[in-house]
């Protein structure tokens, strides 16, 4: 791959309105992805594997729990630093981000959210330094946009949990030590259960000959009469709001990290468009080429305001479930089609592994279906809007 020459576009001069310590976590993010993930990340890519070298560098960027309390070893940074960090990290390759967003908004947010204050102590600390790593286990092979209706179920066997089910699509679960697992009581109540890798019954297999997230680790979460002790169950909300709520800090870092996406696609197009010479001028002087950059870092710049806006309500509590699905939406559909007209832009040279483009273009099909698909962040801003649910 090609030297990592990005500049960031800030049409808007959005960076004057972040603060010294915004600015400093989002730049000391953008120097360890532009030194540590930009020269391996197509190799990765390319042989389908997750630079697990890399884990160390993402805890002291902050990309753990970057929102957690330092006393339980997290950042204690506000959300705009989050989507900072998240932006920066998916500026390089969507499956490492989505590595960090798991850690962060699926495993270490319902332990210290929903957890008691020794399960806070046990886990985050050791998560904060990725020591341990965690999965998020909702998703099911017959229950997808659908979670409510989960079969995997769990028992109270007197001194413990029976756990049995299993979970698809799970980013991290080959490697994790941890599993935050959404599962069903004998009265259909869905409560989170911590699973710990070495329980007997439990095993992570890997997913494979996937086209999209390749440097990201992903696969199933199999439990076969997995004996849970009765602490690991997380305690302080139950029901199918629980895992939703990981799902809303999840998905506002998606419409952050998709920006950094476009950020780079657009970057990218844009050099090569002033340095690709035909008919004896640069082709960015030729007006397709322009029209395809203007409406680029248009539609880049409006996001941004959207993010930073949504930001500041995610501060002061008053982000809504619907506003951060209007995001992630708005900004991952807005990312996937920077790719393709920047790929276009490139022409050939567009589909090699020399440049980001391609790679960001696949990893974005799965983002677009991720922490909600397309359509079904449609129907939530419908279902706001108009107070009739269109889901079924």
């Amino acid at each position: 791959m090609k030297p990592d020459l990005f500049e960031a576009p800030d049409y808007y001069h959005l960076d004057d309105l972040l603060s010294e310590e915004h600015l400093l976590v989002r730049d000391a993010a953008r120097q360890w992805v532009k030194r540590d993930v930009s020269p391996i990340i197509e190799e990765y890519a390319q042989k389908a594997a997750f630079p697990k070298q890399i884990i160390g560098g993402l805890a002291e960027i902050g990309a753990f729990g970057p929102y957690i309390p330092e006393a339980y070893g997290g950042a204690g940074l506000d959300q705009i630093s989050y989507g900072l960090i998240m932006q920066e990290i998916e500026r390089g390759d969507s499956g490492v981000r989505s590595t960090a967003s798991v850690q962060s908004s699926l495993v270490m947010y319902p332990i210290f959210a929903y957890g008691t204050e020794e399960q806070r102590k046990k886990y985050l600390p050791k998560l904060a330094t990725g020591e341990w790593m965690g999965c998020f286990g909702l998703t099911e092979p017959n229950h997808g946009s659908n979670p409510g209706g989960m079969e995997t179920k769990y028992k109270d066997m007197g001194d413990h949990y029976l756990l049995n089910g299993a979970k698809l699509w799970i980013s991290n679960s080959p490697f994790a030590d941890i599993a935050v697992v959404w599962a069903k009581n004998e009265e259909g109540r869905i409560h989170g259960l911590i699973v710990e890798r070495g329980m007997e019954g439990f095993s992570t297999p890997e997913t494979h000959n996937k086209w999209s997230l390749r440097a990201s680790a992903t696969g199933e979460l199999i439990f076969s009469d997995v004996k849970v002790p009765k602490e690991n169950l997380l305690p302080n909300k139950s029901g199918l709001g629980a895992p939703l709520g990981c799902l809303d800090s999840a998905r506002y870092g998606i419409a952050w990290g998709a920006i950094g996406a476009a950020m780079d696609c657009y970057d990218t197009a844009l050099r090569y468009a002033k340095e690709r010479m035909q008919f004896g001028k640069p082709i960015a002087a030729f007006q397709l080429q322009q029209k395809k950059l203007a409406e680029m870092i248009t539609e880049i710049t409006k996001a941004q305001l959207l993010a930073y806006r949504l930001g500041q309500l995610k501060n002061i509590g008053k982000a809504t479930t619907a506003q951060i699905s209007m995001a992630k939406r708005n900004n991952v559909e807005m990312a996937i089609k920077v790719a393709r007209e920047a790929r276009q832009i490139l022409g050939g040279m567009g589909i090699t592994g020399e440049y980001s483009i391609m790679r960001h273009m696949m990893n974005l099909e799965s983002v677009i279906t991720y922490e909600g698909t397309h359509d079904i962040h449609l129907l939530i801003t419908g279902a706001d809007i108009t107070g009739h649910q269109a889901f079924k």
